[in-house]
C-alpha cells in the first residue's frame, strides 16, 4: 500500500507542528524502535516508522487529553489520506480513547512509546550515554519513583506483555534500536 508522503515529508510535517526539541527527539526514537520491530516481524519499516514519527503530531499544539491529543493528529492523518490501519495505530496508543490494541503495529507502538522515553532518560544521566545500557540498570531506575516521574512504570511492563515479549528482551531490543541513532538523539554521552 502506497503511503501518502515520504519519510522526509512526514518529518517536515511533524516539525511544522512541533517546535520542542525533546518531543522531536522522542518521536525519532519511537520511529527507530518501530522500524526495528517492523524488520523483526517482517513488516514494512516505512509504514511502522511513520506511525512512530507521527503518533504525537498534535501533542505540542493540543496537549489536553480530554479534547486534544491525538484527535487533531487523527483528523490530519485522515485528511492527508493515510491508511486506516496507521490512523488506528495512532489512536490506539492513547488509552483514554479506548481503541483496543489488536494488531502487531498497535501493540508495538504502545510498547515502545513510553519505554523509549524512559530508556533515553536513563541514557542522559550516564557518562557513556546509551552505550552499554543494560535492562538491569533500566529496571533499577524504574524502582526510583523520582526518576522520570511522569513515566507510568506499569505501562512499561504492560507494553511488553501485550507484545508477548520478555521485559528484559524488550528493553534490550529498544536500547539496540536507539544506539545507532545516539548522536542525533543526544544519547552518545559525555565520554564519546
Amino acid at each position: 500500500m502506497t503511503l501518502p508522503m515520504t519519510r522526509d515529508e512526514a518529518w517536515s510535517l511533524f516539525c511544522e507542528w512541533t517546535e520542542s526539541e525533546s518531543l522531536r527527539r522522542h518521536v525519532l526514537a519511537v520511529e527507530a524502535c518501530m522500524r526495528a520491530y517492523a524488520e523483526k516481524y517482517g513488516e514494512d519499516p516505512e509504514r511502522w516508522g511513520m506511525v512512530g514519527m507521527l503518533h504525537d503530531l498534535d501533542y505540542e499544539r493540543y496537549p489536553d487529553l480530554h479534547t486534544g491529543h491525538p484527535r487533531y493528529a487523527l483528523a490530519e492523518l485522515e485528511r492527508l489520506g493515510f491508511p486506516e490501519d496507521m490512523i488506528r495505530a495512532v489512536a490506539s496508543h492513547a488509552d483514554y480513547l479506548e481503541v483496543a490494541r489488536e494488531t502487531p503495529m498497535e501493540k508495538t507502538l504502545y510498547a515502545v512509546d513510553e519505554l523509549s522515553g524512559f530508556v533515553m532518560a536513563c541514557a542522559y544521566v550516564r557518562p557513556q550515554g546509551i552505550h552499554g545500557l543494560t535492562p538491569k540498570s533500566v529496571k533499577k531506575k524504574m524502582k526510583s519513583p523520582a526518576f522520570a516521574a511522569a513515566v507510568d512504570r506499569a505501562a512499561l511492563r504492560e507494553g511488553a506483555e501485550q507484545l508477548g515479549v520478555d521485559f528484559d528482551e524488550h528493553v534490550a531490543f529498544v536500547v539496540a534500536a536507539l544506539e545507532p541513532h545516539a548522536p542525533e538523539l543526544g544519547l552518545a554521552g559525555s565520554e564519546s
